[in-house]
């Protein structure tokens, strides 16, 4: 499955960039994720190992590289192993 990509809403919740599966499924389905520069409104959309992926959280945008497709959700301290922030978090004027 890690060369075919994994959902990014799997991804989401495995890398822990959302607390829970469904909260994953909603911030993929909001429309305000970009993955490589194209926008991504479905959590189905496939996720791939060297994609750069720009994910809004209520810490600010996290821009990241996807280093690794983890089969399951990944304990806190090897979060590094599965992506790399390519530009710190950047808070949103709302």
């Amino acid at each position: 499955m890690a060369d075919e990509g994994q959902r990014i809403d799997k991804f989401l919740w495995h890398a822990r960039l959302a607390r829970t599966r469904s909260l994953a499924k909603t911030i993929a389905e909001s429309g305000h994720i970009r993955c490589d520069g194209r926008r991504i409104d479905r959590a189905h959309a496939v996720v791939r190992v060297g994609d750069v992926l720009s994910v809004p959280l209520p810490s600010g945008v996290r821009v990241l590289r996807v280093t690794s497709l983890p089969p399951r959700r990944v304990p806190a301290k090897q979060v590094g192993e599965v992506y790399e922030t390519v530009q710190p978090a950047r808070h949103i004027n709302r």
